[in-house]
């Protein structure tokens, strides 16, 4: 099978690269490295089985050779990346979603879109189950983000409805893990880069905001399952244990043995409250569940930035001058 993933030299979607091409799959990669990286698939390179391509998926891209499967993950994810980029965050939710969705019409191709936990807004109901539509201010600043992705299902689905294109959604809670970049203001990294540069850990509000976070691999196992799968969906990834942002800051302090003082600051507006995806329909349709402990999983991400001191210290140097928006991930 060959699978084109857009947002390949991304985060996430590096993971899902290597994973992919580790199953015997043959991956195209499409990235225009605006929030992703080249370093997160340099060792993908001399595969075989693996081709990048530099593009920008909201315009028009060259594609030759047949594609199996198109894996649509390309959008920028943490709130200063879409912040600082409100027209192409956009852009990529529409135009770029219209474009696979066409190239897998014309290739029978099946489509997995990476959507979000962001299309529940502000949530007024608790845990959230796939069949709440949200409460999402439409006009606030985060609202490029969350209408891209609430187009981005809406479109997709319509593709289905009216095309017959094999379409699966997937909303993604909170994920962390190695690649990603330090300075980059979602709550994992930047409590990380803080606790392993001696910096105070900032956290949005009074700390009792809650999040559910999600190991990458087993995010991408998820991904991988709905890709292979026929389910339309949409069917939320994430781990259903709840943690405030507190508990969180108080874990990274005693795993990386800092002694870094918590800062409190006001909360971003529309920062959502609390946020926990019920995941039956992934457990009953994909047979999916989160198997990493949370305490685990940032272990193994902390380890994964001791390894490199100089992107830390190049973070920390960009928080301590105010370049970078601390604005907490939802």
């Amino acid at each position: 099978m060959r699978v084109a993933v857009t947002g390949g030299g991304g985060f996430l979607g590096s993971h899902l690269c290597e994973a992919l091409l580790r199953r015997g799959n043959a991956v195209m990669c499409l990235d225009d490295f605006s929030t992703g990286q080249p370093q997160n698939i340099a060792h993908l390179r001399d595969h075989p089985a693996f081709e990048f391509i530099r593009a920008d998926v909201t315009e028009p891209v060259d594609v030759r050779g047949r594609v199996d499967a198109v894996a649509h993950l390309a959008s920028p994810a943490s709130p200063p990346d879409y912040l600082r980029r409100p027209l192409q965050t956009l852009a990529v939710g529409s135009r770029g979603t219209e474009r696979m969705l066409r190239l897998a019409e014309r290739h029978g191709a099946r489509f997995l879109l990476a959507s979000t936990s962001e299309v529940y807004g502000d949530p007024l109901t608790h845990p959230q189950s796939e069949e709440y539509w949200g409460n999402v201010n439409p006009v606030g600043p985060r609202s490029v983000y969350d209408e891209a992705k609430r187009y981005a299902e809406a479109v997709s689905f319509a593709y289905r409805r009216s095309l017959g294109v094999n379409v699966g959604v997937v909303r993604i809670f909170n994920t962390y893990g190695p690649r990603m970049r330090p300075h980059d203001g979602r709550v994992v990294s930047s409590f990380i880069t803080q606790a392993l540069s001696g910096e105070p850990l900032t956290i949005y509000g009074d700390g009792k905001q809650t999040r559910s976070f999600c190991y990458v691999d087993d995010l991408v196992r998820g991904l991988l399952a709905m890709l292979d799968s026929d389910e339309t969906g949409p069917v939320n990834l994430g781990n259903p244990q709840e943690r405030t942002v507190g508990e969180l800051a108080e874990l990274v302090l005693r795993l990386t043995g800092s002694t870094s003082e918590v800062q409190y600051h006001p909360l971003p507006t529309d920062d959502p409250t609390r946020r926990r995806p019920v995941i039956t329909r992934a457990r009953e349709l994909l047979g999916w569940d989160p198997e990493v402990d949370v305490e685990e999983g940032l272990l193994r991400t902390v380890d994964w930035f001791s390894s490199r001191p100089q992107d830390l210290a190049t973070a920390a140097a960009a928080i301590r001058g105010g370049q970078q928006d601390t604005v907490p991930i939802s």
